[in-house]
């Protein structure tokens, strides 16, 4: 089963190729006539010094010297050396070629790759670390082009050069050829026995670094919080215990690989002094001449070291298809559900939303919202409220459709969202998030990230309205200051501001707002909302708050409890029935 899933791999893997036809048919090309001129010059060679062999004997009988013309020597030397050189230039085409080969194929999976990542649910990021998926994309790949690029070329010419190289062998001297395949039986013996162990331990490999990128990934984002909690010393020995079993699998990987090569050449040596010893026999006999000897011992090297190499690139191979094999688990991942054929166009929607009897589950045969009903007037303001862990953000995220609901329907403006494309259901959205996120780019182009059309006076005026245009103006160079990916240079009620500013900007019919304000101190909360409160004007808006001094305005507010809504109603409504959100709030206020 296990050799089956290694073919269907190595299948798929070389299926990639076939938009690369005309290359792989030079490379097929030069690879045959680069066989062929390795195979066909030693037995040129040994004709070439059995003549030179007779001249100089001749030149010494009749004692004379010896003279190189071109037509004593001259041209068998000359067209020898010819022939080495076209044996380089096609040797280089195919090694250029293949190289060529390798990076398009990997250019194209991470293409793949990239796109596939824009389809996947947001399910299959919660479930898999970011390192883990940064390691298929960059170490997974790079090992597929490294061995595409040597080992499987040097594999393929290795098995044209040791079959042609028996045959002339074989020609020249049945016995001697015999007595070297019994030592190379005995390599590849070792080779295949070895092999079995390297596809194990390869996989090993990748999903140690993947661990330890995931890690190291999830310990640099929360380095403030291990220093506050003085949880350096565990985490280094959680990175130094991920690095372990890296050296571990790379020890296993490594030994495996190379150990190999030093045995194989320890049996090719030993074959050499055994058919040396024969051979000298054979000349003092007169059956071999000195020329077929020497072109012997080439074709003994040429087999050795290939078959040498091509051990070394079998378990090379092993890792690569163990990189392969991950690499198109990734693309084989469930995707999105399709957007419609004939998708719904809302260009910019009134904002009436309807929850209509909708269930959710991360598990489908776990639910964890049950028959959830409400219906969201044009403009209206929405407060969910309710405990961490009650499904306010999840509520939010069925809304975006970043998950899928299991039953039910959610309508906008009479439309279903299933009925609607992803990408234009969320252009009716401003969506604002308790955790920031920030790109490496100007201000100015982090502001206008979902408008990127935007002028400059339109940002500014944005930030103006997100009261954050003065701190912009003291930095280095305005709105051209350059960010860094994590926006260090800034506070953490700064990057707040900034995507707040993103709304300004987007003006969009309906706003989410995740707990907006609770990175800002409470005097830049008190202007942001009132400038909120402009913005939320005319607008379908949903706040998620845990402070219930800030939605007592709202007109709907839905109070979560374990995935469901207990209750609903306007702030007067909820406090008059005594109930959960009642308690809830007089708690926040005695």
């Amino acid at each position: 089963m296990r050799s089956m899933k290694k073919q269907h791999t190595a299948i798929r893997l070389f299926g990639c190729l076939q938009d690369q036809n005309i290359r792989l048919t030079v490379v097929a090309v030069s690879i045959v006539i680069y066989v062929a001129l390795s195979i066909w010059n030693p037995m040129y060679s040994a004709i070439v010094i059995d003549r030179l062999w007779e001249s100089l004997q001749a030149a010494r009988k009749a004692g004379t010297a010896f003279v190189i013309t071109w037509d004593n020597m001259g041209r068998e030397l000359v067209q020898l050396t010819v022939q080495y050189f076209f044996t380089w230039i096609f040797y280089y085409l195919q090694s250029y070629l293949m190289a060529n080969v390798a990076e398009n194929l990997v250019l194209n999976l991470r293409i793949q790759v990239a796109e596939k990542l824009n389809r996947l649910p947001l399910r299959f990021f919660d479930q898999n670390k970011a390192g883990e998926i940064l390691s298929r994309v960059t170490s997974d790949l790079d090992k597929i082009t490294e061995v595409l690029q040597t080992g499987l070329l040097k594999l393929i010419v290795a098995v044209g050069t040791i079959i042609g190289s028996l045959m002339i062998m074989f020609y020249y001297s049945v016995t001697l050829t015999c007595i070297f395949l019994v030592f190379m039986f005995v390599s590849m013996g070792i080779t295949k026995m070895v092999s079995k162990r390297s596809l194990k331990y390869a996989a090993e490999q990748q999903e140690t670094i993947g661990g330890l990128t995931g890690i190291v990934e999830e310990y640099y984002h929360g380095r403030d919080v291990i220093k506050a909690y003085n949880h350096e010393a565990q985490s280094i020995q959680q990175v130094e215990k991920a690095a372990a079993s890296v050296s571990d699998a790379n020890e296993k990987v490594g030994f495996l690989t190379n150990c190999v090569n030093p045995l194989i050449r320890l049996l090719t040596r030993l074959s050499q002094v055994v058919i040396a010893l024969i051979a000298g026999w054979a000349m003092l006999a007169g059956t071999m001449t000195v020329g077929v000897v020497q072109a012997f011992f080439q074709y003994i090297n040429q087999t050795a070291e290939p078959l040498t190499e091509a051990s070394y690139m079998i378990n090379s191979l092993q890792a690569a298809f163990a990189s392969a094999k991950r690499t198109f688990e990734l693309l084989d991942e469930e995707e999105e559900i399709p957007d419609p054929t004939f998708p719904v166009d809302l260009e910019r929607a009134r904002g009436e939303i309807q929850f209509d009897h909708v269930s959710f589950g991360y598990d489908p045969s776990v639910r964890l919202m049950k028959n959830i009903n409400f219906t969201v007037k044009p403009g209206q303001k929405i407060a969910v409220v309710g405990s961490t862990g009650a499904g306010k953000t999840t509520l939010v995220n069925l809304l975006m459709r970043f998950y899928e609901i299991t039953g039910g329907m959610i309508l906008i403006d009479g439309v279903s969202v299933a009925d609607m494309s992803r990408s234009g259901l969320r252009r009716n959205f401003g969506m604002v998030l308790q955790d920031t996120w920030l790109f490496g780019g100007t201000i100015a182009q982090n502001i206008a990230y979902g408008k990127p059309s935007a002028s400059r006076e339109e940002i500014i005026a944005a930030a103006k309205a997100a009261k954050v245009d003065y701190f912009i103006r003291t930095m280095p160079r305005g709105y051209d200051t350059v960010l860094d990916n994590e926006a260090s240079n800034l506070s953490a009620g700064q990057k707040q501001l900034l995507t707040i500013a993103r709304i300004f900007l987007c003006d969009p019919p309906i706003l989410i707002l995740d707990e907006a304000t609770s990175s800002v101190d409470t005097r830049t909360e008190v202007e942001i909302g009132k400038a909120m409160k402009k913005l939320m004007s005319g607008r379908t808006s949903f706040v998620i708050a845990h402070r219930l001094s800030t939605i007592r305005d709202a007109d709907m507010i839905l109070f979560m409890e374990h995935g469901n809504i207990i209750e609903q109603g306007n702030h007067k409504e909820l406090l008059e029935k005594k109930g959960a959100y009642a308690a809830l709030y007089y708690s926040q206020f005695e």
